[in-house]
């Protein structure tokens, strides 16, 4: 699609925002590392909900079997206090552990590394709760290319990014969606925190490959880069952290902004 063309249905668009947790507390970093506090996920949840957000994506970066308590205590808080439909992801690595989450306030699991190593956890899990709350996460950066003028390519990335596995991005796209997934939440390690706006080649790719819903994740800095993520990019949903997180924008002001460009509006 063209960003500058044909009006699109952005009535409600899906602006997520997202709480990327380590130790019970928000933290957030550029391409995966350097990471900083950015406050207490209760309050920050409170603080969406009340800007208008309808989900909030919990992602538990350094996810341990003997912290899950803590993130199972803070689905149960932020779900209670805030009615948002919350999707968590990080260390969901079998069905007992999607049942956990989900009984403790979650309505969607977001898995990769886990699926990458069973890929037979996405069938599983869609069989037992349902395709909608089954989200794939795939965290890709771009490969160098093998000879002159090939095609892009980006290869996926495992355990928070910290390894290589050698599959290509689309193609284990396609594979999640075969497998069940309901949803995809794209990860651009490239754009990751740099406020450069999103990986369009990247998301293109993936959009024009699957059929179920693609979330956009990693590099929305300014208005501009979450109406590119919708139309040239083709994502269903974008997911937003530093973008929120700093106070450059509230929720409302890109619900406006983008009705605005929508309408032809936008001055």
């Amino acid at each position: 699609m063209d960003a500058g063309g044909e009006n699109l249905p952005m009535n409600d668009p899906r602006i997520i925002p997202c709480l990327d947790l380590r130790e019970g507390r928000v933290v957030k970093g550029v391409q995966f590392s350097g990471l900083r506090d950015a406050g207490d996920p209760l309050e920050r949840a409170l603080h969406y909900a009340r800007e208008g957000a309808a989900e909030l994506f919990l992602l538990d970066i350094a996810a341990t079997s003997a912290g899950r308590p803590l993130i199972c205590n803070l689905l149960r808080e932020i779900s209670a206090a805030t009615g948002l439909a919350l999707t968590v992801g990080g260390g969901i690595n079998s069905t007992a552990v999607i049942k956990e989450m989900l009984q403790s306030g979650a309505a969607r699991v977001s898995m990769g590394s886990a699926v990458l190593e069973s890929p037979a956890l996405i069938e599983e899990g869609t069989a037992l709760f349902g395709r909608s709350a089954i989200v794939v996460s795939i965290d890709a950066r771009k490969a160098d290319a093998r000879q002159p003028g090939e095609k892009p390519r980006w290869e996926v990335y495992r355990g928070g990014g910290r390894h290589r596995t050698g599959r290509d991005a689309v193609e284990w796209a396609c594979e999640a969606e075969q497998r069940g997934a309901g949803e995809i939440l794209l990860n651009s390690m490239d754009a990751d925190g740099t406020l450069q706006g999103y990986d369009l080649a990247l998301l293109k790719a993936v959009t024009g490959a699957v059929s179920i819903p693609v979330i956009a994740s990693g590099g929305a800095g300014r208005l501009e880069h979450l109406w590119q993520a919708f139309t040239t990019g083709g994502a269903d949903a974008v997911l937003a952290a530093s973008i929120l997180h700093d106070g450059r924008f509230t929720i409302g002001e890109i619900r406006r902004y983008l009705a605005e460009k929508n309408s032809g509006k936008e001055k």
